[in-house]
């Protein structure tokens, strides 16, 4: 027996050690490596039923090996966003058979389903309305066919079965209730009705200086009118103009801004030059910068998930999409963090009670577990989540509610005004909300907009995973964390440098110039890392145009000249405020601008940027106020400026302006 090392022992150990470091050197870098943000591409199309060439709406799109899922829409187009690993495509739809197409090169797929009755084992009805949702899911069953009936049976057999409903080929009223019949042939009662619905905030107009030197408005963070206007142009349709939000377009997109470089959360940067669309008229862009906090120094977070599971959210790119995106999300949580989960369908109820965030298995089985159906108490629901939220309430940590939804809710309070009320009322609460909507056809903008508003939140659209990722994991601090709240601005204009202005955007931002002082008035948020870009349109003295307004001389008093100099070159002062996380008393910074704009060429790309986006949202909303905007103008001006692209966004809004331009001329061309 030999006892202490043999022979070239001490070598083989130290040989040992060496090959661990390196294989745990290559685990680290493969794990690294995973971090790595996938890259995605958007697959477009269009399907039709093989024999006849008719769109087919409703067809299951998914890609193989992902998670990755869509629906077609009324025209039967598509579009899905899948990455780039993603080989193919799959297509079903009840009564045809299943098609699995490979992808090329090309982001274009089109397919043409064959119909098959050996895999129809039912007639399936779905119910299309612009009347309250739970008055038809009421009357839609199952009638099970005879295939060897002919043809014209197949309507004449649901004759009576199903309750509520007459059955005909011939169309039915306008505002019944239209279905489409699949059985041995394909019948369509009456055309889809689009029953989404947006709020009608008129765009702000030029104001003069004489008569209103002060502008004052509160800052928006909100990013979901982009998406949703994505949404629309990848299906093959311009937006309608009350979904256009320009400065949500505009803060959709990341902008190189520093951070405050002393103790205060918010840092404020300036730039003036021409405006793409009157080169006579100023341009002025207000960038706000809210310190970033690292996340491991993120303070712990009561999260209730409220998500929506009525009948409305069974299609793929709502509940499943919901699911899959609330994982992300449960991904990035900590030990520390807890989630609860309240769900709504006729009532609402708990399905998890708080969880530490270490607990993922649990939360996303109970998350798996989740199905719909149903009508939608959403106020109820929301009831629910406030009671869940306070009574696990973090002193010093973040208390917010996540609802997930289409924004279709009615049973209860359900109205715009119903939700402004329940809202406001629970702000006080101190438990703040995140809106993420999903879906098409019954989506409800108008409905999620007020709510994220009055209740101290942000609100996006989620319409793929590659959002999802986006919101819920590459911004996670700035969705879920704030950093500095009620957040206002107001600025006063020199008259004798400027005749008149207008905001582009934040029409339903506006405040009273009183407002900007009173600390009881509530205001946006920003949370960790988060960029507010605003524009002004300015009118300098001199300028002869129809914006800077002309009113008759008052009868009952003088108005007083304007001054026509001064000693002073500052164009206008603005000021901002904000209060800390937990205070209740705001702050204020202020940041003189001269009169010394720019040339547009020599502007950051950020600036020329935000401009393009600008100019698109003008066009899309059809304002009054374009002037010699163009969408080649808006597109070339993105092009220049999109060298900081490492998502490919921006790269991105360059191929929707494209889109849009082609869809504008086409839809002029039909007009004439």
């Amino acid at each position: 027996m030999v006892y202490g090392n043999a022979p070239g022992t001490a070598s083989l150990v130290q040989n040992q050690t060496v090959m661990k470091k390196i294989l745990l050197m290559i685990l680290i870098l493969a794990g690294l490596t995973g971090f790595k943000q996938t890259a995605f591409r958007n697959i477009t199309g269009a399907v039709t039923e093989k024999n006849t060439g008719l769109p087919l709406p409703g067809v299951s799109v998914t890609a193989p090996g992902t998670q990755a899922a869509t629906q077609t829409d009324i025209n039967g187009r598509f579009t899905i966003s899948v990455p780039e690993s993603c080989k193919s495509l799959k297509f079903t739809f009840v009564g045809y058979k299943t098609l699995t197409l490979q992808l090329g090169k090309s982001d274009k797929l089109n397919a043409a389903l064959e119909f098959n009755a050996n895999q129809l084992n039912e007639v399936v009805i779905t119910g299309y309305n612009t009347q309250r949702k739970k008055d038809v899911t009421a009357a839609v069953s199952v009638v099970k066919m005879d295939y060897a009936a002919p043809q014209p049976n197949v309507a004449t057999a649901l004759q009576g079965r199903v309750s509520g409903i007459t059955v005909s080929n011939a169309p039915v009223p306008a505002g019944n209730a239209a279905i489409t019949l699949r059985g041995t042939s394909s019948f369509s009662i009456a055309p889809l009705v689009n029953d989404e619905s947006y709020k009608n905030n008129p765009e702000n107009g030029f104001t003069t200086v004489n008569a209103n030197p002060l502008s004052t408005f509160s800052v928006d963070v909100d990013a979901a009118s982009y998406a949703n206007i994505r949404r629309f142009i990848n299906n093959g349709q311009l937006p309608p103009p009350d979904a256009v939000r320009i400065e949500e377009m505009i803060n959709y997109f990341k902008y190189n801004l520093a951070g405050p470089s002393d103790n205060s959360p918010v840092a404020i940067h300036t730039e003036l030059s021409s405006a793409p669309w009157n080169a006579s008229h100023r341009l002025l862009r207000i960038g706000l910068k809210a310190k970033t906090i690292q996340q491991k120094k993120l303070p712990p977070s009561n999260l209730v998930f409220l998500i929506d599971v009525s009948g409305s959210m069974l299609e793929p790119n709502k509940l499943p999409l919901v699911k899959s995106s609330m994982k992300m999300l449960v991904d990035q949580l900590r030990a520390q963090d807890k989630v609860a989960i309240v769900t709504y369908a006729g009532n609402a109820g708990l399905a998890l009670a708080a969880t530490p965030g270490n607990k993922k298995e649990v939360i996303n089985d109970a998350i798996d577990n989740l199905e719909a159906g149903g009508s939608t108490a959403g106020g109820e629901g929301l009831k629910l989540a406030y009671k869940i939220a306070r009574e696990n309430f973090m002193t010093k940590g973040n208390n917010r509610i996540i609802l997930a939804t289409d924004g279709d809710f009615n049973v209860g309070p359900s109205s715009d005004g119903d939700m402004e009320q329940l809202i406001t009322k629970e702000r006080d609460s101190k438990v703040a909300i995140s809106i993420l909507g999903f879906g098409m056809g019954n989506y409800k903008d108008s409905k999620m907009e007020t709510m994220a508003d009055k209740g101290n939140g942000n609100y996006a659209y989620i319409d793929n995973l590659t959002e999802a990722h986006k919101a819920l994991v590459s911004e996670f601090g700035g969705t879920l964390f704030t950093v500095a709240k009620d957040v206002k601005i107001q600025i006063e204009f020199n008259p004798a440098k400027v005749q008149a202005y207008r905001l582009l955007g934040y029409e339903d931002r506006i405040l009273a110039k009183e407002d900007f002082n009173n600390d009881k008035k509530d205001a946006g948020d920003m949370g960790s890392g988060h960029t507010v870009t605003a524009l002004y349109e300015v009118v300098p003295v001199g300028v002869k145009d129809d914006y800077a307004g002309n009113v008759d001389p008052l009868k009952y008093q003088k108005t007083a000249p304007a001054p026509q100099s001064n000693s002073s070159d500052e164009m206008m002062t603005i000021k901002f405020r904000y209060k800390e996380p937990h205070s209740e008393k705001s702050l204020l910074k202020a940041v003189a601008i001269k009169d010394k704009p720019m040339a547009l060429s020599a502007t950051s790309d950020d600036f020329r940027f935000a401009a393009a986006v600008a100019e698109f949202g003008m066009l899309l909303r059809e304002s009054e106020f374009k002037q010699g905007a163009t969408f080649q103008q808006a597109i070339s001006l993105a092009k220049g400026a999109k060298e900081n692209d490492e998502d490919g966004y921006r790269s991105e809004f360059v191929r929707l302006a494209e889109s849009a331009k082609s869809l504008a001329k086409k839809e002029l061309a039909a007009n004439k």
